[in-house]
């Protein structure tokens, strides 16, 4: 058995999802349900025995050790974040709860445990920490992307505050012997993605006929990954990987934000043309760039493929194409993850900021 935090979000029910789908060994999903958590992404395992969901926060720590105790798993994945960074201007306390105060107790409750297993279930356990390419900082145009040795320049309260979550990790080994494993993911994409992200969000706006906002010229790069690819990789890691180690998961896409709304507008037209002939293209919108916007992010997985075989299967036409016709074909969904509270955030966020283009 795995205990999986987070498991209800975005990356993490696609993890659950993937790994019942390949594995009978069962999953403990512990996911406190903020706004991004969504159990109707888990809907498939409504009624499936191997998939025991429990509501509660990482926070607490003598729930999660009470938990650990009872099921007994051989290894925690840690995905439970909060993890938009203009989220984390707005409010960055809660990013201080949650990706450091939170994983401080899981570490705890996880090495309480783990000091309580024999020789051989200790030896073969393992804390999978789930991170990000933005503690890195940011890259210019020319420069190497991010390898696990790169130094870390995190640019807002969310990277600063992942960055201090594996710091926390790392530390748990070499001080405590613990046996973590840390990956670096570059930007996820795919099915269950809320649409405050780039991604799911031009797409449900296009559809609704409403702006596509853009952050200042919409050059901002990044390396897309995914989700299912870093769902693979993150089994592999836990499978195979050496503890107290890390290793950066990338899609090998680099991409400017410009670049994937066009992809997206084209393939839309396409699959779901406007009733008037249009393009999608009409409706982008440039609104005031975020504070502290990173300019690049790039990964160097080359570790990952050299020392473990992992590389990811799709590229980033291919795993577009699917991230489009699953939203078309889920707009069920969207409908129902766009309450009243996740409209106010977009309308605040993009569209109520001085100096919209």
């Amino acid at each position: 058995m795995i205990f999986v935090t987070g498991g209800a979000g975005f990356i993490g029910s696609n993890f659950v999802l993937d790994w019942l789908s390949q594995s009978d060994e069962p999953v403990i999903n512990f996911d406190k349900l903020t706004y991004a958590g969504n159990l109707n992404n888990l809907a498939a395992l409504k009624h499936d025995a191997r998939h025991v969901f429990v509501r509660g926060d990482i926070c607490d720590n003598a729930q999660v050790l009470a938990l650990l105790q009872e099921h007994r798993p051989r290894a925690i994945v840690h995905f439970a974040a909060e993890s938009h960074v203009d989220r984390s201007i707005h409010g960055p306390g809660a990013f201080i709860q949650t990706n450091i105060n939170g994983t401080f107790s899981l570490l705890e409750a996880a090495r309480a445990y783990w000091s309580g297993l024999d020789a051989e279930d200790a030896a073969a356990f393992r804390f999978l920490h789930v991170s990000t390419d933005e503690v890195y900082g940011t890259l210019g145009p020319s420069d190497a992307p991010f390898s696990e040795t790169t130094a870390y320049a995190p640019n807002s309260p969310y990277s600063a505050s992942k960055a201090a979550s594996d710091h926390l990790v790392r530390s748990y080994h070499h001080t405590y012997g613990l046996p973590v494993l840390t990956t670096n993911c570059s930007n996820n994409y795919g099915p269950f993605h809320f649409p405050e992200k780039l991604i799911p969000l031009i797409i449900a706006n296009a559809q609704a006929g409403k702006p596509l906002p853009i952050y200042g010229d919409g050059l901002q790069v990044r390396d897309w990954l995914y989700v299912s690819d870093h769902c693979a990789a993150i089994r592999r890691v836990l499978e195979a990987g050496r503890p107290g180690q890390v290793y950066n998961v990338g899609g090998w896409n680099e991409m400017s934000n410009l670049e994937v709304v066009h992809t997206l507008c084209d393939m839309l037209d396409r699959l779901a043309p406007r009733a008037d002939g249009a393009s999608y293209r009409s409706q982008i919108t440039y609104v005031k760039d975020r504070p502290g916007h990173d300019r690049r992010y790039a990964i160097d997985a080359r570790k990952l493929e050299r020392e473990l075989g992992w590389k990811p299967a799709e590229t980033f036409a291919s795993g577009i194409l699917k991230t489009v016709q699953w939203y078309l074909a889920n707009q069920a969904w969207v409908a129902d993850v766009q309450s009243g509270a996740y409209a106010q955030w977009v309308e605040q966020n993009y569209f109520n900021r001085e100096g919209n283009a």
